[in-house]
């Protein structure tokens, strides 16, 4: 069993590192308890008829007049908070993987592009990313929203929020990709292989995405673990300011928008609790991150 831990470096590295164990673990839970919330969440807080306003504001189960069927509690609708962090996960998390894919196909696309083809189609590549640069993230997104708002018609604004959220979250974070990919794509050009590879008439579609592509994964899933936190927080910064999804979609950022109103009246669990675990889950990936980078990046042990 100790040979063939060795022999993988990265799973070797993994059972020596408590810290990363545990955000596995956290980062692991975390994401199959929001992919099976409609099997496991003890109610559906989409769903009016399962919960009532007699049942409002309830504390934890641990708190005086606590409700063993709330463990911890319910919001002034009367929604069990189990739930609704649980599908608000799941519906924070579906934004943030299929955000971090869309940024991750379009940068390294790009990427790969600048640095094989170089020259004007580098230039204008690049010249975007450093415009967009200069803008913080959510910024960005900021500006994609609005403009998606003034194109598209309002009688399907409502129906396409997931979307639109979802494209300007991507579109604020494709530049990371872009640039690491270029950057080992130009490294990767000097390599022989690459050279007999061209000189025996690939075809560059063959060349960037057979030979160069799987020899520069490494920083990529570095990048792909970060911007999905990136992703995740993005979302619930969105919707945490009313721009994101509306109420009615119970995300992370909305749970915490709603919990915002109860800071002062004593029903803190509406809003910390929310908040602790969308802070656990994006601390649990940037943990694994970072551990990708030491994996992949020897140099920084």
């Amino acid at each position: 069993m100790n040979a063939f831990i060795k022999r993988y470096e990265g799973l070797w590295l993994f059972t020596r590192s408590p810290a990363a164990i545990i955000a596995a673990i956290v980062a692991l839970l975390s994401i199959l308890g929001a992919a099976l919330a409609p099997l496991i969440a003890p109610v559906n807080p989409y769903d009016l008829a399962s919960f009532s306003l007699m049942d409002g504001l309830l504390p934890p189960v641990w708190e005086d007049y606590g409700n063993p069927k709330f463990l911890l509690g319910t919001d002034d609708q009367g929604r069990d908070m189990v739930s609704s962090i649980l599908y608000g996960a799941r519906l924070s998390l579906i934004i943030g993987l299929s955000a971090m894919t869309i940024a991750t196909v379009l940068g390294v696309g790009l990427g790969l592009a600048a640095g094989y083809y170089g020259g004007r189609f580098d230039m204008i590549v690049m010249r975007i990313a450093d415009i967009q640069l200069a803008l913080p993230a959510i910024l960005t997104a900021l500006l994609i929203d609005g403009i998606a708002r003034g194109i598209l018609p309002s009688e399907v604004q409502q129906e396409l929020r997931v979307a639109v959220l979802t494209l300007a979250i991507a579109l604020s974070l494709w530049v990371n990709f872009a640039r690491t990919a270029r950057a080992s794509t130009f490294v990767q050009m000097q390599k022989e292989y690459v050279q007999a590879a061209i000189i025996m008439g690939q075809r560059p579609i063959r060349v960037m995405f057979v030979h160069i592509l799987p020899n520069i994964l490494g920083p990529l899933f570095v990048i792909m673990t970060v911007d999905l936190a990136s992703a995740i927080l993005l979302e619930a910064t969105l919707s945490f300011l009313g721009i994101g999804l509306p109420a009615d979609s119970p995300s992370l950022g909305t749970l915490i928008r709603i919990g915002m109103q109860f800071m002062l009246s004593g029903e803190w669990w509406i809003l910390w609790i929310p908040t602790l675990f969308l802070v656990t889950l994006v601390v649990s990936i940037n943990i694994l991150g970072d551990f990708l980078r030491d994996v992949f990046n020897p140099r920084l042990r």
